[in-house]
């Protein structure tokens, strides 16, 4: 196991406080023009700060914790693809959703991990106010830092309703970011193997 992740030290500690956050949706219902006091609002300060709580809890998970110690010595050193990763997020200029599919790739360096781990070090970044070129870039350094591979490639398709509900309005477009490590930088024909490998999954 690696020593700490860089990406850890991010993490936020403390349980939001539900009750501070249903108050602040609350006056936001109001500067809206609502009522929160009207039936079909009454437990909607409550129920959006528990959404949020949830939607944000990748801030108070530890990829220590997550991995669990599931990463093994082999000596397999062909490539690990696990690909059509669903995740949801929270765009931090927007506080809207982007939403989409993420393809891994690393190629073992006396390591692996457990499969069923990728998905969750997917969920830890993604269950926090985002960007999509930063989450792109903390799954592979994470998987980089943990497992010390030959590389590691990431590919994630994202669709953002900022510019679906709001802005240019652009209800097909696809937002693609990529992020790699190692031979998947150095050598052409394996970065060109793990594209083959996705193409008929990207959009």
């Amino acid at each position: 196991m690696a020593g700490e992740n860089k990406n850890n030290e991010e993490l936020v500690q403390v349980q939001p406080n539900l009750e501070k956050m249903a108050n602040l949706i609350k006056e936001l219902l109001i500067e809206l023009g609502e009522d929160p006091e009207r039936e079909g609002l009454k437990k909607t300060p409550m129920r959006v700060a528990k959404a949020y709580q949830y939607l944000t809890k990748g801030y108070r998970e530890d990829i220590d914790k997550v991995l669990n110690g599931a990463v093994f010595n082999e000596k397999y050193n062909e490539m690990v693809v696990v690909k059509n990763i669903d995740f949801f997020s929270l765009c931090e200029h927007h506080l809207l959703p982007f939403y989409g599919k993420v393809h891994i790739a690393y190629i073992p360096n006396g390591k692996i991990v457990g499969l069923s781990k990728i998905p969750r070090i997917v969920e830890v970044f993604s269950r926090r106010l985002q960007v999509q070129e930063r989450l792109t870039q903390q799954i592979a350094d994470t998987l980089n830092e943990y497992l010390n591979p030959k590389g590691v490639a990431v590919v994630i398709e994202a669709r953002h309703l900022c510019m679906i509900m709001r802005g240019v309005e652009k209800q097909n477009s696809v937002a693609t970011t990529s992020a790699m490590h190692g031979i998947f930088v150095e050598d052409a024909k394996t970065r060109d193997e793990f594209m083959h490998l996705i193409s008929e999954d990207l959009t």
